[in-house]
């Protein structure tokens, strides 16, 4: 099991800990499981940018990036080297901790 602690840039927002989150879902669908809203114009299928986040800890406990989710890095705002689709931030097998931060979200339309 892990532990993920998200924290917001966007103002009103107070971090959030998640325990015993299972391994083979993503940092996404734990958050919306969990009634954390994060932005998934896509529907979580790595088809935008909109879920990105910044994986300040535990990256390599997650799956690795994949090229398709570089090019849509690559389309986020204020892109970073530890910059992930949280869609595509599968837990792997283990433990551990995960720290999440997300951007500020409210200037994205849609979901």
């Amino acid at each position: 099991m892990y532990k993920i602690h998200y924290t917001f840039e966007e103002k009103g927002l107070e971090p959030i800990t998640i325990e015993n989150a299972e391994s083979g879902f993503s940092v996404l669908e734990i958050a919306l499981k969990n009634k954390i809203e994060i932005s998934h114009n896509c529907g979580g299928v790595c088809a935008c940018s909109t879920c990105h986040v910044y994986i300040e800890q535990g990256d390599d406990q997650i799956e690795e990036l994949s090229d398709k989710e570089e090019d849509f890095i690559d389309r986020a705002r204020n892109p970073k080297l530890s910059s992930r689709l949280s869609c595509q931030c599968v837990l792997e097998e283990g433990e551990g901790e995960i720290k999440v931060h997300v951007p500020d979200q409210s200037v994205i339309l849609g979901e």
